[in-house]
């Protein structure tokens, strides 16, 4: 089964969301035959690779909110990524643009979706908990190392224009499919989940999607009691079919 999850690394609901799904997925008894792609999406693609504004100031000024109730926001997330053993720090968070590292997680997933997987790991962490700048190069560099990849990996990420041709292309699903925020996760292409929904939520969606997700039981007559195999109405009756050849 497969499940494709759309995020933005500047998304701070989205570590939230893997928290929770992770959790689903440990619990559920199929994950070994599960497999999880991470697909890019840009929340605001016009930021410009290196802003000095904190992020109190930036989303205040980009959607207009009092700042007041920017804080009380980001009071409620920090609290929810607590829950979660997530330690956000918005006071030391660098807002930068996320083109360049989704950049990375397409290198990252040529060489393995778990390696892709472990860099969203390390790009959630640097920004909302360290207060690394993932706009920079030089941290990319090293988050893509962290996770298993070699310099010369990153550098290609970083300098040939095709990982941007597969940014672009992951951007372009999501609207075709009807992406309007992040996280949203996808079931097998069957079921939608939208935002960082409880680890419950995610539980019953992976039952409901496995179950549609396997291939059909075959009913055949069985003898009544008393029956043996070659007795009663049923015997002698195979399923006869009707094929490219002829009919049985």
């Amino acid at each position: 089964m497969r499940i494709e999850i759309f995020s933005d690394v500047g998304c701070p609901w989205c570590f939230i969301g893997k928290r929770r799904f992770e959790r689903a997925l440990a619990q559920f008894p199929h994950r070994d035959q599960v497999e999880v792609e991470w697909k890019s999406y840009q929340l605001d693609p016009s930021l410009p690779e290196h802003d000095a504004r904190s992020e109190v100031e930036y989303l205040t000024q980009a959607k207009g909110m009092p700042e007041g109730q920017v804080r009380q926001m980001l009071g409620h997330v920090t609290a929810q990524a607590l829950d979660e053993n997530l330690h956000y720090d918005f006071d030391s968070l660098v807002v930068a643009n996320s083109w360049k590292a989704h950049r990375l997680i397409q290198r990252a997933k040529a060489v393995s979706l778990a390696a892709a997987e472990e860099l969203e790991e390390q790009l959630f962490s640097a920004h909302f908990e360290r207060g690394e700048d993932i706009g920079s190069e030089q941290v990319l560099a090293e988050l893509g190392q962290a996770a298993g990849l070699t310099a010369e990996q990153v550098g290609e990420a970083l300098s040939d224009s095709s990982w941007e041709d597969r940014v672009r292309a992951d951007l372009q699903e999501a609207r075709a499919l009807g992406v309007t925020g992040v996280p949203f996760f996808v079931l097998d292409r069957k079921y939608g989940i939208s935002g960082a929904q409880p680890t419950e939520l995610f539980a019953q969606a992976l039952e409901q999607a496995w179950a549609e997700h396997q291939p059909l039981q075959m009913v055949s007559p069985t003898a009544g009691p008393g029956q043996g195999p070659d007795d009663g109405p049923q015997a002698g009756l195979d399923g006869q079919v009707c094929g490219p050849e002829g009919c049985d």
